[in-house]
């Protein structure tokens, strides 16, 4: 017995205690229980060490993915096992999801999902007890599904252990070991994965609070960013208000503010400003419908809406997303745009009325002189022109101003309604010019636009209003609506209705193309008109009267219809050209 004392002090093996026990059975069995023993409490120690090491381990991650890789690496190698893997709780779709392996090699048990009940870990799941088996595939305790069946074929498992991981009664997943060959799992082992689960539950619980920890300070720290942002724009955009800034000065500092570009559009959809580099295929220029920002394909759109009245509507684009503070940063700036627009309508509603009544007074001629020239001052800063055209616009002339472009937009020194009409006086041009600039829009306006000039302030200038008026009242008369045009334009219905006829700035306007050609080359272009309309407008008859060939006549004709165009000879022009060689004529 002191022999076997001996050897169990030194820890010797079991073989080595038998030999020594001899033919004692007794004492034979008595050595090796208490052997097996020592071995059960070294195996229980080195077990405890492992976990915590597993906890020191665990303790130190902050990853959760690499949190969860160690566990099933730990668990695999703790109980000695070819794979061993982790699911967790997905709460959304009621059942759990595979989330780490050690040791796996199949691509489809690596994204297995179980539904709760389903297969041992559906169960573990849904019962929140440990299970295991020697022998899935043939342990018919579980219920086996074609899904769950086909995954572990592809990897190849025969026995499995599964305990779940719950952390003050809430369940979070379920953690496995599992054999590609047949095996029992003993209780110290279900008791040792049992308790690595435990420490993996609080670890995971601890990380994930600690990652939306993490988030939460984010989504507070950029909230606070974003509010600092959205105060320097507000005070950027007060700054603009304040100094007297335009429409085109807020769309400049939303695009540098939000790095972004920008284009405001009117409610009709005209572009009033734009700001950094706009792609114009992809500018949606559908109005949005409220003042709330809305996404439209790549672009963002704002509604710019003051009083109920929809103004325009600012377009952003250039950037994948806007934040929330970002989004309230570019509805400030539409809500700022609206006044800026409101402001700008009102200014412009008010001068056109003092312009009106400034117009009205000059061409009735009761202005006062003593004030007119400080009126002229502050409402038009181009009175010092001494000569003016006057256009008379005639019909639904409510677009007319909006659309007219340069030069004459330039020019443009009064206008107003008066009489009906609606009146613009021009600076630095002529009535032949003005006519032909707004031929194009009177076209498109079907309004009728009638031009003198030019004439000096005073009782010049309204002779030359009462003259375009006349001479627009016979357009409409004519049914030459939706013209531009001068009274010489109208040819002897142009004198009939003038009080004051140029009659040789007539006949230039007529004949000038012709009479210019005769005076640069020695020609007699004018006799040959003469001549042919004197002959009933017969070319033979006018090459007898002038002893020269009907085909140098017809030659001639052909020159005149190049210098006078195409429609000389109809009756309405070719009145006007007999008028105008009798005037030249009695002119000597």
């Amino acid at each position: 017995m002191e022999e076997l004392l001996r050897l169990l002090a030194e820890d010797a093996s079991g073989s080595e205690l038998a030999r020594a026990a001899g033919e004692d059975a007794v004492a034979r069995d008595l050595a090796l229980r208490i052997r097996a023993g020592i071995d059960a409490s070294k195996k229980r120690e080195a077990e405890l060490s492992a976990l915590v090491d597993v906890a020191r381990e665990l303790a130190s991650a902050r990853d959760p993915g690499s949190v969860l890789d160690t566990i099933v690496h730990r668990a695999r190698s703790l109980i000695g096992v070819d794979v061993a893997y982790l699911t967790l709780y997905d709460g959304a779709r009621g059942d759990t999801y595979m989330r780490a392996t050690d040791g796996s090699v199949s691509a489809e048990f690596q994204q297995l999902r179980l539904p709760l009940g389903a297969g041992l870990g559906g169960l573990v799941a849904k019962t929140h007890t440990p299970y295991w088996t020697a022998d899935y595939p043939a342990d018919l305790r579980f219920q086996h599904t074609t899904t769950i069946d086909h995954a572990v074929r592809e990897e190849a498992l025969v026995a499995i252990c599964g305990t779940p991981l719950i952390v003050d009664g809430a369940f979070v997943g379920v953690l496995f070991a599992s054999n590609r060959t047949r095996r029992p799992f003993t209780h110290d082992e279900v008791s040792l994965l049992g308790s690595l689960a435990t420490l993996a539950a609080v670890t995971i619980v601890q990380v994930r609070a600690t990652a939306e920890t993490a988030v939460a300070l984010d989504q507070l720290s950029a909230a606070h960013a974003g509010v600092e942002h959205a105060a320097a724009a507000h005070d950027r955009f007060a700054d603009i208000v304040l100094s007297g800034g335009d429409v085109d000065a807020i769309a400049a500092a939303l695009a540098e503010l939000l790095d972004v570009w920008v284009v405001l559009v009117d409610a009709s959809g005209n572009e009033l400003a734009t700001a950094g580099t706009v792609p114009r295929a992809s500018v949606p220029w559908q109005q949005s419908e409220s003042g709330r920002l809305t996404r439209r394909g790549d672009c963002w759109v704002v509604a710019a809406t003051a009083k109920g009245e929809r103004l325009g509507a600012l377009v952003i684009g250039g950037a994948d997303d806007l934040s929330g503070a970002d989004q309230r940063i570019v509805e400030r700036a539409a809500v700022v745009t609206a006044l800026v627009l409101l402001f700008r309508r009102q200014a412009a509603e008010q001068s056109q009325r003092a312009q009106a009544d400034l117009l009205a007074d000059v061409l009735s001629g009761s202005a006062d002189p003593r004030t007119l020239t400080d009126r002229l001052r502050l409402l038009v800063p181009n009175h010092r022109h001494d000569r003016l055209v006057v256009a008379v616009c005639r019909g639904d002339h409510a677009g007319v101003l909006a659309r007219l472009s340069a030069p004459l937009d330039d020019r443009l020194v009064l206008s107003g309604p008066y009489g009906g009409d609606l009146v613009l006086l021009f600076a630095r041009t002529t009535a032949l010019a003005v006519a032909r600039d707004l031929s194009e829009l009177a076209k498109r306006t079907g309004v009728t636009i009638a031009v003198t000039g030019p004439a000096t302030w005073g009782d010049a200038l309204i002779e030359a209003h009462r003259q375009a008026s006349r001479t627009v009242a016979t357009m409409v008369r004519l049914g030459r609506t939706g013209e531009s045009g001068t009274p010489d334009d109208l040819g002897v219905a142009g004198l009939v209705g003038a009080s004051d006829v140029d009659v040789r700035a007539h006949v230039h306007h007529v004949l000038g193309q012709v009479l210019d050609y005769d005076a640069q080359r020695g020609t007699d272009l004018i006799g040959t008109l003469q001549e042919y309309f004197a002959a009933g407008q017969s070319p033979t008859r006018a090459a007898t009267s002038l002893h020269i060939h009907p085909n140098t006549v017809q030659q001639r004709l052909d020159r005149i219809t190049a210098l006078l165009g195409d429609g000389w000879q109809s009756p309405e022009r070719a009145l006007d050209v007999q008028v105008a060689l009798r005037l030249y004529a009695a002119l000597g």
